[in-house]
């Protein structure tokens, strides 16, 4: 086992940035997100239990650990948690279960394994251990049940798998996708299946070794080299013409040869629900105020409109889209512009929008298979013409 040996990376998480986040997932009896590709893949699966049981099999190996797409050491929390798991199932002498709606933890089990978290959760006194237990509580409950069952590209199920069919090509070398990723959803995962692990990086949401890797290679980049792409009215949001379609052929041509060099452009994608995606905003407003000593944080609003992930996954209002489709539609934008028109930027949106439609369809089939509609219901459209 490979435990990170780096130093310990620490957020100032505020209060009320986090008192929501943790009454709406800790303090109340915990709901499924419908909402995610990950877990509408394993919704309604067959229980199945995880395989903990043979030699080696209670940990998270490095290998296992950076098949699911990340070059990051195991996390240590991560690993912890593996083991208290493990430890409590030789103890209740019951066997962990994974299935149902959602893919989660079942039997008797879940429920022993339910009180104990949630006194380990109670008794956290700080809001940053809070975040980082929930996160990795999360993402070691995942990687267990997703033993045999799930792809580690795709992420989908084995039989389901869509990898064959998506297409990899390189990202242009000038800019860089990161995925700021809530440990239950995961739209975002087909940016490195298509471009890659170093050119689409992901880095979960309250998960010290991932978030420590990131605001690095940011502060190493500058504030000027990163931005959101965050349609929040509350932050200082531009469009994408008036981020880099009005600067003067000096600045275009410093930004050029800036990266053609060591300096790239990184952009963060927020892969969240709507409804926690206001956190992970607010926290990555608070560690770049701790970095650069201002809270407003660069904000990119597309132009975009609804995707073909609508069809099974609507979201709160048209105006805001799936991850995948966010990177599309920044691609395609920044491709009209005349400093970025010789890149190619519209044949890697292609490629992008053609991965989605590729997960679309496996879903799409998988719930025809499973006998479930293939549609859900359509919110806010009283202002669709």
């Amino acid at each position: 086992m490979l435990i990170t040996t780096t130093r310990t990376f620490t957020f100032k998480c505020s209060p009320s940035s986090f008192t929501s986040f943790a009454r709406s997932h800790m303090d109340s009896k915990p709901k499924t997100l419908v909402q995610c590709a990950f877990m509408s893949s394993a919704s309604r699966s067959p229980p199945r239990e995880a395989c903990v049981n043979d030699p080696g099999n209670g940990s998270i190996s490095l290998q296992e650990w950076q098949g699911w797409g990340t070059t990051s050491p195991v996390p240590a929390m991560v690993t912890k948690i593996v083991e208290e798991l493990k430890a409590l199932e030789t103890d209740i002498d019951a066997p962990m279960s994974f299935g149902g709606s959602g893919g989660k933890l079942q039997g008797y089990f879940k429920v022993q394994e339910d009180k104990k978290h949630r006194a380990t959760y109670q008794a956290l006194c700080d809001s940053e251990e809070k975040l980082q237990f929930f996160s990795a509580r999360q993402i070691a409950c995942r990687l267990l049940g997703s033993r045999g069952y799930l792809c580690q590209k795709c992420w989908l199920p084995l039989e389901d798998c869509m990898c064959s069919r998506v297409i990899p090509c390189n990202l242009w070398h000038g800019m860089r996708f990161w995925l700021y990723m809530h440990p239950k959803n995961n739209t975002g995962k087909l940016l490195w299946q298509v471009f890659g692990i170093e050119a689409a990086t992901l880095c979960l949401y309250g998960i010290a070794e991932h978030e420590e890797i990131m605001w690095s290679t940011f502060k190493d980049a500058g504030k000027n080299n990163v931005c959101c792409l965050y349609p929040n009215k509350n932050a200082l949001s531009k469009s994408v013409q008036d981020a880099f379609g009005e600067e003067s052929s000096a600045d275009q041509k410093c930004r050029l040869m800036m990266t053609n060099g060591d300096k790239t452009m990184n952009f963060i994608l927020i892969d969240g629900t709507w409804s926690n995606s206001n956190a992970m905003f607010s926290r990555l407003k608070e560690q770049a105020k701790s970095i650069w000593g201002e809270e407003d944080f660069p904000c990119i609003a597309l132009a975009t409109g609804a995707s073909a992930m609508h069809k099974l996954r609507p979201q709160p209002s048209w105006d805001r889209t799936c991850t995948a489709a966010a990177a599309i539609g920044l691609l395609s934008e920044l491709q009209l512009l005349p400093v970025f028109s010789s890149f190619g930027l519209d044949k890697l949106a292609e490629a992008v929008e053609h991965a989605l439609v590729v997960l679309l369809e496996a879903l799409t089939a998988r719930r025809l298979r499973m006998g479930r509609c293939i549609t859900r219901r359509v919110r806010h459209n009283s202002n669709i013409c």
